[in-house]
């Protein structure tokens, strides 16, 4: 007789059911898994056939064949381990509990030689997929407050195999783990009140932060970009219940959820100029998330921004103007969700003191022109803010801090979240194009100033869609109705920058 179980695997980040089949049939002695495993399934049948030894079993002298369903999906990770070695017990051991006891209940787990069960990835996307079923969830018990988060669902934590028939056959009641509710930090590494001077900054990383708009600072060494990108979390707005959903089913099939059960703070990634393009955006062997996918609902920190190779940056265009990455490969094709806001710092120059009256700059014009040319035209029209960050006087690094304060800047922030999201339900950085002519109302003068400016500075399209958001979020952080002529003007003086085309100075 053939015993069958729910278990579930991951196309991107997204649930899909398997179905575990085991058939033992007379025959030499013999396990087979079809059904597309990989390895890491391959490789389970002889950690399946010691769990169940060492957990006081018999593991059947006879052929033994698993599949699973559907068999033209492939099949990755370790998480049907439990299923399998349920299966064949089932399947053996008729005596020991019925295969009618394993119907609506879907199991995931990987084994130890010993019995005991190792945690899986993806937990959060399997428990919605079971809830949304009306299956009963048997998770590692390090997995259960991860599924727990989905409160529809029924999860039921175990630590082993044999812990997990106990409770199946209602012998022992499962062990409830507390979970404890996942604080929000405040206590961020970067606040507003340790930036000294920088006040035309402070107001672009505001904007930025109230509409999701894209940044680019640019100034000497040591003038505070990288630390005017750290203190940017602080000034978020919180996460809704689906975003944080979305964010942690991320992180989750990543595999770098760590001990959290859910995620409460907009993420913050970094990572190194050396990364690959494939470590940015996803893909790999298993289509795991990249960065972009990682910084979902929170800010992309890319740091020397030209010394990022050009084939990494250039892969960034799709996911900063569609908000998802769709990889496709030969084992597949995933779709990862990819709506973060960019924040790149760079020098000026090769040795960072071109224009500066602290240093003397020795880069020749070519090689000032070749390090800025390496950022793109096209990667440039996806920026929505270009800011020169300056080196401060040493009188204002002693004095006193008279700006906004993280949390006053943070508040003025979720009011212009707020009227957005009443508005169209998203930041105004994502407003669609057939949404925008609604949404971005302007008065005569303002406009009459959009178009002469679009004209003489030759704005493209896009361009001069992204000034207009950004005017719509300025006049939205002061509760405007419509987009008044100043609006427009700070919204072009962040757009139209000759740092690309002619050198500047920063004094």
């Amino acid at each position: 007789m053939v015993v069958k179980l729910w278990s579930a695997d991951l196309a991107g980040i997204q649930a899909q059911p398997v179905t575990v089949e085991v058939d033992i049939s007379n025959g030499l002695s013999s396990f087979n898994i079809v059904g597309m495993p990989d390895t890491a399934i391959k490789e389970s049948r002889d950690r399946i056939r010691a769990a169940i030894k060492n957990s006081g079993f018999e593991f059947p002298g006879r052929r033994v064949t698993v599949n699973l369903a559907p068999a033209d999906l492939k099949k990755e990770s370790s998480r049907v381990d439990i299923p399998i070695a349920l299966g064949i017990i089932a399947s053996s051991s008729k005596k020991l509990f019925s295969p009618e006891t394993l119907k609506n209940k879907m199991f995931v787990g990987e084994l130890s030689l010993d019995g005991s069960v190792r945690p899986v990835t993806g937990i959060l996307s399997i428990s919605i997929n079971a809830a949304a079923n009306g299956l009963t969830f048997f998770v590692p018990e390090p997995n259960y407050c991860e599924a727990k988060a989905v409160e529809s669902g029924n999860v039921i934590p175990y630590r082993s195999l044999n812990q997990l028939i106990r409770i199946l056959k209602e012998i022992e009641p499962p062990h409830i783990p507390h979970c404890p509710e996942p604080e929000v930090l405040e206590n961020y590494p970067v606040t507003l009140e340790e930036i000294k001077g920088q006040a035309h900054a402070k107001r672009a990383l505001i904007l930025a932060a109230a509409g999701n708009h894209n940044l680019l600072m640019y100034g000497p060494p040591g003038a505070g970009k990288s630390m005017m990108a750290k203190a940017l979390p602080s000034i978020l707005p919180s996460m809704s219940n689906r975003e944080e959903i979305e964010t942690t089913m991320i992180h989750s099939a990543g595999g770098i959820l760590k001990e959290q059960s859910i995620i409460r703070v907009r993420p913050y990634r970094a990572p190194h100029h050396t990364i690959s393009h494939i470590g940015l955006i996803g893909g790999g062997t298993r289509l795991n998330p990249g960065e972009v996918s990682y910084a979902h609902n929170g800010v992309l920190f890319l740091d020397e921004f030209p010394e990022f190779p050009r084939r990494t940056l250039e892969v960034l265009r799709q996911p900063m103007e569609d908000g998802r990455v769709r990889i496709s490969r030969a084992s597949g094709t995933v779709e990862f969700p990819s709506r973060f806001m960019l924040v790149a710092a760079m020098n000026p120059c090769p040795c960072g003191y071109f224009g500066s009256r602290v240093r003397e700059c020795r880069c020749t014009p070519t090689r000032i022109s070749n390090y800025r040319s390496r950022i793109s035209g096209p990667i440039l029209d996806r920026i929505d803010l270009l800011i020169n960050v300056p080196q401060i006087p040493m009188e204002q690094m002693v004095a006193g801090n008279t700006g906004l304060t993280s949390r006053e800047a943070r508040q003025l922030v979720e009011q212009a979240r707020q009227i957005q999201f009443r508005r169209t339900r998203c930041p105004n950085a994502w407003i669609s194009e057939t949404q925008l002519k609604g949404v971005c109302k302007m008065e005569a003068d303002a406009e009459t100033l959009l178009l002469t400016a679009s004209r003489k500075m030759s704005l493209s399209s896009r361009s001069f869609n992204r000034v207009l958001k950004v005017a719509r979020t300025i006049a939205d952080l002061e509760q405007a109705d419509k987009i008044r002529a100043p609006h427009i003007a700070e919204a072009l003086q962040y757009k139209v920058s000759d740092f690309f085309e002619s050198g500047i100075t920063y004094d």
